[in-house]
């Protein structure tokens, strides 16, 4: 059941909030008439919605992007604009419910060809009312999502040390409220849950033929070599005080691999790599080099503003130096998968095709980065699944800072001087995490990095006042 001081956050939420998910409506107010309330509602909807998408520069998309995102999820172009938009309001109130409803949540995610419809999973069935009056639709599951996940850490742990070939990827999944596990002999993903000691309530077995693989090749092409002859794919341009550089896999190179562009003009050197385990590393480039706030495809320069984590289900486009640009979907967060060199955890699964020379590219939500390429299974002409490893673990490992063209002043106006407190431009917050600002203290509803302009009182769809 839902603890006092949660329940009466989710009420404080249920008064207080609109409605985000363009196009849905709520719950009226006792003593409003319902055409009034109708209106009101919508009204706050486009708001809160319009303050979302504002957040995160949804209307920045290119048109490269909106382009991928038809010819691989099968819209039109006003239902990507409307898909990229409902999907940053989703965040913000998936946020703000996971909040309020504290041990009984248990994962959100969009649907629908806009991602026009947001559900919200809950232990609680008393807390039904109170998410439909958000705008999202509740689903009453058995396991919270710390459940799951504790069973996972335990499935990752019992992996560690055995051979795990056989039973490539698990993961949560919220829609289907189990932990997941993906098996070429379904005895051998049985034998790892006993292991583990995760009860068989909580879990799934499906049997798979797919046998992921770092997407990495020996071939050349024409995004940057790792000692001369391997080809990988720059992911995000970041800086690191005065120093330039970018990040991308950790299986493309190890600490001290020099690189070269792809016009062959020495680039720079690897400064970390960690790989299996992780798959995160960067390159500090030499001063022949510049980071800039863009991915590039195919001349274009497509505007990186900033690292929000994606929902589950919205759309993800990924570039890479071998197939461009393709678009899907986000399937789960926080996966593990074995590859032959050993098991990555803490990835993101999805409906992206990739092939190999696309590893470390770019992931990006609209114009928000997502992650670096890692490996998966299928290709561009038939299909497959691959995975991320996500940019803001990278970015506070490393201590590095994301390159994007926000900087400067935010939407809103912080008020004069220094106003103090803990939060600061460059830090990695996670859904959760609380600060102080101006005297005041807030949450943080969505995974970012901070950036100057995105003071909590300027980003209500990233920070909640407590």
């Amino acid at each position: 059941m839902l603890q006092r001081h949660s329940r009466a956050a989710l009420a404080a939420a249920v008064a207080t909030g609109a409605l985000v998910l363009t196009g849905l409506s709520g719950t009226a107010n006792a003593g409003t008439a319902p055409g009034a309330a109708a209106a009101t509602g919508a009204a706050r909807s486009r708001a809160a919605a319009s303050t979302a998408a504002e957040t995160l520069h949804t209307a920045d998309t290119s048109a490269a992007v909106l382009r991928a995102m038809q010819r691989d999820l099968g819209i039109d172009r006003r239902q990507a604009q409307r898909r990229l938009a409902n999907e940053a309001a989703a965040g913000a109130t998936a946020g703000r419910l996971r909040a309020a409803l504290g041990g009984d949540f248990a994962g959100a995610w969009v649907h629908g060809a806009d991602s026009g419809t947001l559900t919200v999973a809950t232990t609680d069935p008393a807390e039904a009312a109170a998410i439909r009056a958000r705008g999202a639709e509740p689903a009453v599951v058995p396991h919270s999502l710390a459940a799951l996940d504790t069973a996972k850490a335990r499935l990752d742990r019992a992996a560690a040390h055995r051979n795990t070939t056989d039973t490539p990827v698990w993961y949560v999944d919220v829609r289907t409220n189990r932990l997941v596990v993906e098996a070429v002999r379904p005895a051998a993903a049985r034998t790892l849950l006993a292991a583990a000691g995760v009860d068989a309530s909580l879990a799934k077995v499906v049997k798979s033929a797919e046998r992921p693989r770092p997407l990495y090749d020996l071939r050349g092409g024409d995004a940057y070599y790792i000692n001369g002859n391997t080809r990988c794919s720059i992911g995000f341009p970041i800086t690191r005080g005065a120093q330039q550089g970018f990040a991308t896999a950790g299986h493309c190179g190890r600490a001290g691999y020099p690189t070269t562009g792809a016009n062959q003009v020495s680039q720079g050197t690897f400064q970390a790599s960690v790989f299996p385990g992780n798959d995160m590393a960067w390159v500090a480039a030499n001063s022949s080099w510049t980071a800039t706030p863009y991915v590039s495809q195919n001349g274009q320069n497509l505007q990186v503003t900033g690292s929000t984590v994606a929902t589950v289900g919205a759309s993800v486009c990924r570039s890479g130096s071998t197939t461009g640009w393709h678009c899907g979907t986000v399937q789960q967060l926080d996966t593990s998968v074995t590859y032959q060199e050993g098991t990555v955890s803490g990835v993101t699964r999805t409906s992206v095709c990739a092939e190999p020379g696309d590893s470390g590219g770019s992931f990006l939500s609209g114009s928000q980065a997502q992650g670096v390429t890692s490996g998966g299974s299928g290709d561009c002409t038939s299909g497959g699944t691959t995975f991320f490893q996500p940019i803001n673990p990278i970015l506070s490992a490393y201590g590095l800072t994301l390159k994007t063209t926000t900087d400067g002043p935010g939407p809103g106006d912080p008020g004069p001087g220094n106003p103090g407190g803990t939060w600061a431009a460059g830090t990695v917050y996670q859904a959760g995490d609380t600060v102080t600002y101006g005297g005041v203290t807030y949450r943080c509803l969505q995974g970012h990095q901070a950036q100057p302009g995105w003071e909590p009182p300027n980003v209500p769809a990233l920070w909640q006042r407590s």
